[in-house]
């Protein structure tokens, strides 16, 4: 199964995510694909298995993905202050794969149903249904 998560800006939230879900499955693979080399740096550091940056590295692995893992931002072209271009948004929204997207409000949308929570919750929340689908 191909687990593949993506994050930019910092990569917080990738690394967060990984280092949580090597923590449960050590012997899962993590693909971390950055939109930038500093947020692929930091979930390498993680624990990601492989890494990649940039818009090319999205495509490709999104197309093959079982999973994707990320900020909701990653299906809104222009997203994260601009790092989400309008192909990363829609390999990642045309892709086969089950994709969890954690809530964030910095990207000018509102979720309907999704209550406001710490990010370490929705995270939590995101790693009990990767949890389910494996």
């Amino acid at each position: 199964m191909k687990i593949t998560i993506i994050d930019g800006q910092g990569g917080r939230i990738g690394r967060t995510v990984i280092e949580q879900l090597k923590k449960r499955h050590n012997d899962l693979e993590l693909y971390a694909i950055g939109t930038n080399s500093a947020a692929t740096a930091s979930m390498l550091k993680a624990g990601a298995d492989y890494g990649a940056t940039g818009d090319n590295a999205v495509i490709v692995n999104a197309a093959d993905s079982d999973i994707i893992v990320g900020p909701i931002g990653i299906v809104f072209a222009n997203a994260l202050l601009g790092e989400i271009t309008p192909a990363i948004a829609a390999a990642v929204g045309a892709s086969k794969a089950y994709k969890i997207l954690i809530p964030v409000s910095r990207c000018n949308h509102f979720i309907a149903g999704c209550a406001e929570a710490p990010m370490g919750d929705y995270i939590r929340c995101a790693l009990d249904k990767i949890e389910a689908l494996l």
